[in-house]
């Protein structure tokens, strides 16, 4: 872990704009991180961390989980949202009302006034994992932006435009960032460069990333 990550951030320091519709909002999630990692860890014990396989056979490197009415997997014939747990048979945990009124914060200071998250994907990553380029477009309602929440080791954040073969931008995202986009970004490319090994005081030797989406 880098010893400045929990330093106070000045004002110059908070908000970044990425690109039109998407912005990075440097600690919003620092001063709840313990209730919302309790929360997560509740959603874990309830679905537990798998690796999910990508449609064309290969196993991801991170663990997921999921909560809300709708859960995002993967299947031989492709990627969707599910109302209920594909091992299980049962629904998916509903968001923990903190984590949906923390979405609904984070939205709102990036401009996104009225959003409403009914899924949460939940990636664990290890030192190593990553996460290739790819689009949020599984949702049924592409006006709601997507609110992704950063705790434990920092990684590299891969932003780019429409185009996979585009240019992309490289944000380093800390323990408490946050990064939101919708409007113009909403389809942008993105992922996630190998985390690098370390040690956080909360998460050891862990990334947990939390996504908020509306799906319909």
């Amino acid at each position: 872990m880098d010893l400045f990550d929990d330093l106070p951030l000045a004002a110059d320091q908070l908000r970044t704009a990425m690109a039109p519709g998407a912005v990075l909002l440097r600690g919003l999630g620092r001063a709840d991180d313990l209730a919302m990692l309790a929360a997560a860890e509740t959603v874990i014990a309830q679905a537990p961390l798998r690796h999910m396989q990508t449609p064309g056979g290969h196993t991801m490197s991170i663990q997921t989980s999921r909560c809300g009415s709708m859960g995002w997997v993967s299947e031989p014939g492709g990627y969707r949202y599910a109302a209920s747990n594909p091992q299980t048979r049962q629904p998916w945990p509903a968001i923990p009302p903190g984590l949906v009124d923390f979405a609904v914060r984070a939205a709102a200071q990036a401009g996104y006034a009225g959003f409403v998250p009914d899924s949460c994907l939940i990636n664990q990553y290890l030192p190593g994992n990553k996460l290739g380029l790819h689009q949020d477009r599984d949702e049924r309602d592409l006006r709601a932006p997507v609110v992704s929440l950063s705790l434990g080791l920092p990684a590299t954040f891969l932003f780019g435009g429409l185009q996979r073969t585009g240019k992309t931008q490289r944000y380093r995202l800390a323990h408490g960032d946050v990064v939101v986009w919708g409007g113009p970004s909403r389809l942008a490319f993105h992922g996630v460069l190998p985390v690098a090994d370390g040690h956080h005081p909360l998460l050891g030797r862990r990334r947990i990333n939390l996504t908020f989406r509306k799906v319909g």
